[in-house]
């Protein structure tokens, strides 16, 4: 839901070819999440986390051959993360049947690389899936890595569901987006707002990110992502200025880890083991908006950026195996 054009208005984005940067969206790694240019790969191992959807738009002509995405501050903290999150789930977590060539992938120009992982929930579990993903584009003037990590709860449950997304663009500047995605209309559900954003103190990690004279509030340009976040959400860009590489890597491994490790551990406890009761016409509702977000990020974001960036097989199939994790159908 962050479209890669975003997250980079920050600061002055560099042009992939004529074709404006992503910007955060809801889909960690291959959504587009308009953010800084770094790299993006991931992993699911201790310290090591497959960041979720990402898009950044690219062309096939950039000179700049890619390897492998490089490894940095932002994707040891979601690497971390998404080892807690599933050492806590621990079996209600299927192993992930992500293809080979989608788990792993890059364009036939080799300048930009990305990863996929999506473990489903298992039967009775109120997890519906657990993505992670990253994605490294080289850019003419640097690179941009997106990393992302996005659990969703199925409908036995109304509890938010979990987002984190880092964008970043240049090596001293990262756009951070980090929330429980409300699954309710906060000013209809009072209750909901208290239950799960109000008793669990979410704010204070907010200000705890605030607090930093680096950080400066992003908005982002869509105003559907913005009606989409909570209140307490964390969306923000820190930018530790010229020759700030060593004060930026200081922040994401030290306040930003420690900020999100907490923001996870509230979803933990108050939203990963939630069931609901719910009348059926409220878990259609529930469903309904859910499928809608998925629909919305998936056509805005995936299949307008991804195929910017990679070759029409590899984006087919990345964007196929999302819409399967998303239960979406193409339209």
């Amino acid at each position: 839901m962050l479209r890669p054009d975003h997250c980079l208005r920050f600061r002055s984005p560099p042009a992939i070819t004529g074709v404006p940067v992503p910007a955060p969206t809801f889909f960690p790694a291959l959504s587009p999440i308009a953010g800084p240019r770094r790299q993006l790969r991931g992993a699911l191992r201790p310290l090591r986390a497959r960041p979720a959807l990402l898009i950044v738009r690219a062309s096939a002509s950039m000179d700049a051959a890619v390897a492998r995405a490089p490894e940095m501050a932002q994707r040891e903290v979601a690497r971390a993360l998404a080892a807690e999150a599933e050492a806590r789930l621990g079996p209600r977590l299927l192993p992930s049947a992500v293809p080979a060539d989608v788990a792993e992938f890059r364009n036939g120009a080799g300048n930009a690389v990305g990863s996929l992982g999506v473990r489903r929930g298992a039967p009775g579990s109120s997890i519906d899936f657990m993505m992670q993903s990253s994605l490294h584009c080289k850019v003419p003037n640097g690179a941009i890595d997106i990393t992302s990590i996005l659990i969703f709860l199925n409908a036995s449950t109304d509890a938010p569901h979990f987002l984190m997304e880092l964008i970043q663009g240049s090596p001293t500047s990262i756009v951070v987006v980090l929330d429980l995605l409300p699954r309710k209309d906060l000013a209809l559900h009072p209750e909901y707002l208290q239950k799960y954003y109000e008793n669990t103190q979410l704010d204070k990690q907010r200000g705890k990110i605030y607090e930093l004279p680096q950080t400066r509030p992003y908005l982002s340009p869509s105003l559907f992502v913005r009606s989409a976040v909570s209140p307490t959400a964390i969306s923000v860009s820190i930018d530790c200025g010229q020759g700030g590489e060593s004060a930026l890597e200081e922040i994401i491994r030290g306040q930003l880890a420690m900020v999100a490790k907490e923001v996870l551990q509230i979803w933990l406890d108050n939203c990963a083991d939630s069931t609901t009761e719910m009348e059926e016409t409220e878990r259609m509702c529930l469903v309904k908006r859910d499928n809608t977000v998925r629909s919305k990020s998936i056509e805005v974001d995936l299949t307008a950026n991804l195929p910017r960036m990679f070759d029409p097989d590899v984006s087919s199939r990345v964007i196929a195996e999302i819409r399967k994790a998303f239960g979406v159908q193409e339209s």
